[in-house]
């Protein structure tokens, strides 16, 4: 792998992170979102799934 990859990689988990903070983080300030929440982080997972897949193959 190039170094733009590896970059590129660590980018998308530093912004997933980030993102993963952000919900939980909500989900303990307004309980009443929790449903809408569960649904976006599996909506992440297949985002996350999809990407892992495309860099193991390149």
């Amino acid at each position: 792998m190039t170094t733009l990859t590896l970059l590129v990689i660590l980018l998308l988990v530093l912004v997933g992170g980030i993102v993963f903070g952000s919900l939980v983080y909500l989900a303990h300030r307004h309980p009443d979102w929790t449903q809408p929440l569960i649904v976006g982080l599996t909506g992440m997972g297949l985002l996350i799934a999809l990407v892992t897949a495309i860099v193991a193959r390149g």
